[in-house]
């Protein structure tokens, strides 16, 4: 594999500072709303830390030592039963619409059957219509409230996926 290839591999602690400046840049490309959203979270600028938990993984998009974009998938705060939340997928303006996306929601959904979550979940803003689109592509359906307490009040549109 030659340096310039693009890869998708699991976030290391030195991926924290690239992964939490490509998620806050989606925010001011797109003009979405800073509070209420991953843009404030506290585990933002700590990926690799928040997902050092049983039964999660992050996953980032990687040429070289750069990182482009990630996604990841995680026990849902606050709900009995075995379900995930696809989070924090966001990708840099140099590989959007290039199909990474895609491909990282196919991993999360093989890593959360492996690690025996029934349903996923996710939540994301009413802006993102191209990822919307994607994610019933996979077989999202919508849901008329929202599920857990993810704390992002500022997403409006909510999401689940039977496994």
């Amino acid at each position: 594999m030659s340096e310039d290839a693009i890869i998708i591999r699991e976030i290391r602690a030195e991926d924290n500072k690239q992964m939490e400046a490509v998620i806050k840049r989606c925010f001011v490309d797109f003009n979405l709303p800073l509070t209420g959203t991953a843009y404030e979270d506290a585990e933002t600028p700590f990926m690799y830390e928040a997902y050092k938990e049983d039964k999660a993984v992050y996953f980032v998009v990687a040429k070289g030592t750069q990182v482009l974009g990630g996604g990841g998938i995680k026990q849902l705060k606050d709900v009995d039963g075995h379900v995930c939340e696809l989070q924090k997928m966001y990708f840099s303006s140099l590989v959007r619409g290039k199909g990474y996306g895609k491909k990282l929601i196919e991993k999360c959904l093989i890593a959360a059957k492996k690690f025996g979550y029934d349903t996923c979940y996710l939540e994301t803003i009413p802006e993102l219509k191209a990822a919307i689109h994607i994610y019933k592509t996979y077989g999202f359906t919508h849901r008329t409230k929202p599920l857990g307490n993810t704390g992002h009040y500022s997403c409006g549109v909510w999401m689940e996926k039977t496994l």
